[in-house]
């Protein structure tokens, strides 16, 4: 009996670290996101699929601003632009001379844009986090709550405070590696910015 309830306690107690230190990482996270109230950056993404072949690279620039404002423009030969003004999304295809609308989907686990520039306070309500520092480098590690997801995971990095890299994982272990360099945080960014004038002429899709 002595030795089932030193189990249940131990139990116990190992269960109340746990919550304890996610706890701890939701707060971590949360500060170093609000820490940033505007973020410019370049980026260079690279996509392989689950074996390691290489599948598609990218580079680009990117600009958020907080609550729920986005711009990631990705150089040619695979140029588009994504534009979020907070209500509504742009995705446009220079190629296809196509840019479809939609209504902005505000759950945090839809796109990682919104991570950057999404209100923080609901990370605990979308993801399970985990947290690993190496020096400079603190990484956290989100697992979305729910299945209806565009990642399996998603690996955040911070340098010195400032983000430095994203990995999401999808369902079938296609990683995507988003490497940011040349970041800029606080500066004034205009709510320009956030808006995109569609050519004329294009075909505008809406959904």
């Amino acid at each position: 009996m002595r030795m089932i309830r030193m189990l249940l306690v131990s139990a116990l107690a190992a269960a109340s670290l746990s919550a304890h230190a996610g706890e701890k990482d939701v707060q971590r996270l949360t500060q170093l996101l609000e820490k940033s109230q505007t973020i410019e950056a370049n980026f260079s993404q690279l996509t392989i699929d689950a074996s390691g072949t290489s599948l598609q690279e990218t580079s680009g620039k990117m600009t958020v601003k907080r609550p729920g404002l986005f711009y990631w423009h990705t150089d040619a030969p695979q140029e588009q632009v994504v534009v979020s003004d907070g209500k509504n999304v742009t995705l446009w295809d220079p190629d296809l001379e196509q840019a479809t609308i939609k209504k902005l989907d505000v759950r945090l686990n839809q796109t990682p844009a919104l991570l950057l520039s999404g209100d923080v306070s609901k990370i605990s309500q979308s993801f399970d986090i985990s947290s690993l520092e190496q020096g400079e480098v603190m990484d956290f590690t989100l697992k979305p709550k729910t299945k209806d997801t565009l990642f399996d995971s998603l690996r955040v990095s911070f340098r010195k405070g400032l983000i430095n890299e994203m990995q999401l994982v999808d369902s079938v272990g296609q990683r995507t590696n988003i490497l940011f360099n040349g970041v800029k945080a606080n500066a004034p960014v205009p709510e320009s910015r956030f808006t995109f004038d569609i050519p004329k002429g294009a075909d505008v899709i809406k959904e």
